[in-house]
């Protein structure tokens, strides 16, 4: 059965939607969620989840142990596609999907999260891994996207992860 906590964050395994306060909320497994929100909010979005109700809940925050690296553009497909097995296909895993797998022999996890643009949405694809790896994932990325002509775009940060 699932607990209070799991129905408010109303995201079954394999989906991912954003809030109404600016975190990414992931079904990353059964029974298992990660929240990624903006930098330093760990206190209220932990207040906000109110595991007081008795369900079996650990909240921890990971920031400090996890590397996460954005991939956006019109070969943001063709790129991910090369390093990852799995069918990155609109049908497959449209905006709002999520899942682990191995990208480029690494466990990551995996969120389509479409950005909207001003020519509309573009596909954009989250993807974490361990921090110690997060080097060789950004790198491996760029390897696989020399082709496409990747760029580096920079750090942003943003309340929403919308782009």
């Amino acid at each position: 059965r699932h607990g209070r906590v799991a129905s408010r964050l109303g995201v079954p395994f394999g989906r991912a939607r954003h809030t109404d306060h600016g975190e990414l909320v992931i079904g990353l497994g059964p029974d298992e969620w990660l929240l990624l929100a903006p930098p330093q909010t760990f206190a209220v979005v932990h207040s906000r989840l109110d595991t007081r109700d008795n369900d079996l809940v650990s909240v921890l925050d990971i920031t400090h142990g996890r590397a996460l690296v954005r991939l956006t553009g019109t070969a943001a497909h063709e790129v991910l596609t090369k390093v990852c097995a799995v069918d990155l296909s609109d049908a497959v895993t449209p905006s709002g999907a999520a899942f682990r797998s191995s990208v480029a022999n690494l466990a990551t996890d995996v969120v389509r999260d479409d950005v909207t643009t001003s020519d509309g949405a573009e596909r954009s694809y989250l993807l974490q891994c361990e921090r110690s790896s997060g080097q060789y994932l950004f790198d491996t990325l760029l390897d696989a996207g020399r082709e496409f002509d990747i760029q580096v775009d920079g750090f942003h940060v943003t309340p929403s992860f919308g782009g």
